[in-house]
């Protein structure tokens, strides 16, 4: 999640687990706690400037729920030697700490990026994907009862308003997983009509909101792509056909970027030649045909394709009428004539061939 979501929420924990005489200074401790993870970036930054090491190696030790326990209670600790407040209250300010920096990498696996909750375990990475990275129906919650808190300091308003926003902002984040499933049984419905009921699928929300959601599969020669209103959309659900190049994607599976790319993203990307080099877009972010991340990973000579260093290309700048569109779409269902419905279109095999087989602890 985006980072003042982050630090509100690390504030919402600590300040509601402390002492009432402790709250304020619990508001700022957790608020340093929540963003503290998001840290990792820096010295990642310092040690690679592989593009591909740098997206993927984000969200791991430092969101691991093996790891963090152990860097809460060492602050815990630390904090306690030196007395003051810590020491003053020592059992409710270790579950403020903990709470404060577990929250969240759980609160970043609900989005679609993907979170190594377990690292060092060579799993790949969590995305339940039912949440935006921004998202202002979960964020709001958190900052009223933050903003009591500040202003009503030890005195009870304070607790009940922080409560309240906990238990608004995770009410949410249950009506997103609801909302998904939802979604996910009306894509499968349609799939299966197009023959592709074991098509490696995933969906997501639209940005900003869990009203709209886009869902993509998988095929051979590509992936299909479609949206949801759950507000508008009575019909089956209809898919718009893309290709991709999945030969070329084949041919340089063994790539070490490529392998670890398919790990991160659980082979959930698009191939496409361009001038000779292949690019390859992870489909989880962004929409057909833009999408945020985009690396170079080999180039074509006359004996084929040959690695090379990892280039990200530039990020595809956000069209200025895209949110009305999507505001519009969320309100609307789309003509028939908009788009395929499913069972009309010729059927498709089962998606195999375009997945590439990801990194694993033997491939490392």
């Amino acid at each position: 999640m985006d980072s003042l979501t982050q630090i509100l929420l690390g504030a919402s924990v600590a300040a509601a687990v402390v002492p009432q005489r402790h709250r304020r200074p619990a508001l700022i401790a957790g608020a340093a706690l929540g963003t503290l993870p998001d840290l990792d970036s820096l010295p990642i930054m310092l040690l690679t400037d592989d593009p591909v090491a740098l997206m993927t190696l984000h969200r791991g030790l430092s969101h691991s729920l093996l790891v963090l326990p152990l860097v809460a209670w060492a602050i815990w600790a630390a904090c306690r030697r030196r007395g003051g407040r810590v020491a003053e209250a020592p059992a409710r300010w270790f579950w403020a700490i903990q709470l404060a920096l577990l929250t969240h990498p759980l609160l970043d696996a609900f989005t679609v990026y993907g979170t190594q909750l377990l690292w060092p375990l060579p799993l790949p990475p969590v995305m339940w994907s039912s949440v935006f990275i921004i998202d202002p129906m979960y964020t709001l919650w958190l900052l009223l009862g933050v903003l009591v808190a500040v202003f009503a300091g030890a005195r009870p308003l304070a607790q009940r308003a922080l409560v309240l926003g906990l238990a608004l902002s995770s009410a949410y984040l249950g009506w997103s997983l609801l909302a998904k499933g939802m979604v996910e049984r009306e894509a499968t419905r349609a799939l299966a009509a197009m023959g592709l009921a074991d098509a490696p699928r995933f969906s997501v929300p639209m940005p900003l909101n869990t009203l709209l959601w886009r869902v993509v599969a998988m095929t051979p020669d590509g992936f299909v792509e479609g949206e949801r209103s759950l507000v508008a959309d009575r019909g089956p659900m209809r898919f718009r056909r893309h290709a991709s190049a999945t030969q070329a994607l084949a041919e340089v599976a063994d790539l070490p970027s490529v392998r670890r790319l398919a790990w991160f993203n659980h082979g959930f990307m698009k191939a496409a030649v361009r001038d000779d080099g292949l690019v390859l877009s992870d489909l989880r972010m962004g929409a057909e045909p833009d999408y945020s991340f985009n690396f170079e990973v080999a180039r074509r000579d006359a004996g084929g394709w040959r690695g090379v260093p990892p280039r990200q290309l530039e990020w595809a700048t956000p069209r200025r009428d895209q949110l009305a569109r999507m505001w519009t779409r969320i309100w609307n269902e789309p003509r028939l004539a908009d788009g395929p419905v499913p069972g009309n279109e010729v059927p498709i095999q089962a998606a195999t061939g375009s997945r590439v087989r990801p990194e694993t602890s033997a491939s490392k």
